[in-house]
């Protein structure tokens, strides 16, 4: 078999829905310009509404087209679309999985794909563990290739109903066929922290308690809830953005260096990361945890409403648009320094960025007592901008040896240029070669629920009177930034 250029049917569930539109299909279609994906593949839409495969490849032609793709690759696009077939489905119905499988033998006999296949699931998270018991009862995993099962967050809302949903899944595929998708850790300059940290003998030796005072990870976001304020009242910042995506940036900025770049090496050091997090009670959650939600303001020239007055939203709401905490991670290397995190909607920016800061020096000639000192800063740039910048002092220019903060930039755009690979589309390729390294694994799920739970339990038990606390606009609520004031920090803010 050839990894590289793999062959498969691809069951997409939820193929008329926004995420299939916007990210599914354009990152098939670059795989497939790209060499990426041999001519021996097609691709099951599967929905409740009726469409013809004309209809539906119309849909996908409409969705590469809206993704700005060259209209020079007409051509490209129309054979591309060619491989798409649509099957009108009922996920309760036993009709509906016995009739696509007639459809995947036919494809799988037609196009010579060996009996590989992938079941997406792009849709409700309720349907999950229903959608794969089904897949197995009704004989579509009974396959003489290989079958993959990939599914998107949220895995559950709680460490009880991810154990609960795990269980339904794990009847129908066993682990290594369950590709959980955190499209974070797709991202270029995500990937590029293992980099970073262990193939520079400028950093990995400093990478510890001894030379770093304090790491500061951000995702902001302009843009308020809009139409998911009905997922997002049962969601939240909390379980939307710090269970996933903050805390998997954090296990990799934390893991010890793996002994082998491989899926088994590189997820068990970032199991042992979530192990050694420091558990909170639920009385101990407001001195480590600040939680917001907006109210009306100004972004750029624009007036915005307040969470509470967002379609679908309680005008009493409790919902945590905003998030920032200090973590603990209590083991030999980090003991003692804090991993800052903050995540919030209608910020003052939209971006995603990592700080860390470098402790000062004990005796700086440069700086006489009572003179402040720059610390040395590394800016992990992840979007939208990528590249990496370091914050180091060097000399002003003249006679009088002042010193004077400078910027080593790298920008990914100057070298990669502005086609670096997308994260679905690099994720969508992992699955197919499968290679689950960038993926999540139970124990990780796991692990980062049960340090989740105790948060959502202690604000659930206390209603947020002080709602809304920060104004569409800011960086959050003023609470955030007394969180590192206390500890004598302060968030750095960057723009490349």
């Amino acid at each position: 078999m050839n990894i590289d250029n793999p062959k498969s049917l691809i069951v997409i569930f939820g193929a008329t829905g926004d995420l299939a539109n916007r990210k599914l299909f354009p990152s098939l279609y670059r795989l497939y310009i790209g060499g990426k994906l041999s001519e021996q593949f097609a691709v099951v839409g599967v929905a409740r509404r009726p469409k013809s495969n004309e209809q539906f490849r119309e849909n996908v032609k409409d969705a590469l087209l809206e993704a700005g793709l060259p209209p020079q690759e007409d051509e490209k696009i129309n054979t591309f679309c060619s491989h798409f077939y649509y099957h009108p489905f009922d996920v309760q119905s036993s009709d509906s999985y016995i009739q696509l499988n007639s459809t995947l033998e036919m494809l799988d006999h037609d196009y010579q794909t060996e009996g590989n296949r992938i079941f997406y699931l792009a849709m409700a998270p309720e349907f999950f563990g229903m959608i794969a018991s089904n897949l197995k009862s009704e004989g579509l995993t009974k396959t003489s290739g290989w079958k993959r099962l990939v599914i998107e967050k949220p895995f559950g809302r709680d460490l009880p109903s991810a154990e609960e949903l795990n269980e339904q899944i794990r009847n129908a595929f066993s682990e290594n066929e369950i590709y959980r998708i955190d499209h974070y850790l797709g991202k270029e300059m995500v990937q590029n922290i293992e980099v970073i940290r262990f193939a520079n003998a400028l950093f990995e030796p400093l990478w510890n308690n001894r030379y770093i005072s304090n790491i500061q990870v951000t995702s902001s976001e302009t843009l308020g809830v809009g139409d998911r304020a009905g997922y997002y009242e049962k969601s939240g910042a909390l379980r939307d953005m710090v269970q996933n995506h903050m805390l998997q940036m954090v296990a990799l900025l934390a893991m010890e260096p793996p002994s082998r770049l491989n899926t088994e090496e590189v997820r068990s050091e970032k199991v042992k990361v979530f192990r050694s997090l420091r558990h909170f009670s639920v009385d101990e959650v407001d001195d480590y945890f600040v939680r917001g939600q907006y109210k009306g303001g100004t972004l750029g020239d624009k007036e915005v409403i307040g969470y509470r007055e967002e379609a679908q939203t309680s005008p009493e709401s409790n919902t945590e648009t905003y998030v920032a905490g200090k973590l603990l991670i209590d083991n030999f290397r980090w003991a003692g320094v804090p991993f800052y995190i903050r995540t919030g909607k209608r910020m003052a920016a939209k971006s995603t960025k990592i700080v860390i800061e470098f402790k000062n020096l004990p005796m700086n000639l440069y700086f006489p007592a009572g003179e402040e000192q720059q610390p040395n800063l590394l800016v992990i740039h992840i979007q939208p901008e990528e590249g990496i910048t370091l914050h180091i002092n060097a000399k002003k220019s003249g006679p009088s040896g002042e010193t004077t903060p400078i910027k080593m930039d790298f920008s990914n755009q100057s070298t990669a240029g502005i086609n670096t690979p997308e994260a679905y589309e690099r994720l969508i390729y992992d699955c197919l070669r499968g290679d689950a390294t960038n993926f999540t694994h139970w124990d990780e799920v796991a692990l980062s629920w049960k340090f989740i739970d105790s948060i959502s339990q202690a604000w659930a038990a206390k209603k947020a009177t002080y709602f809304p606390n920060y104004e569409a606009g800011t960086m959050g609520p003023d609470q955030a930034d007394m969180l590192l004031e206390k500890d004598g920090f302060q968030w750095w803010s960057f723009n490349k």
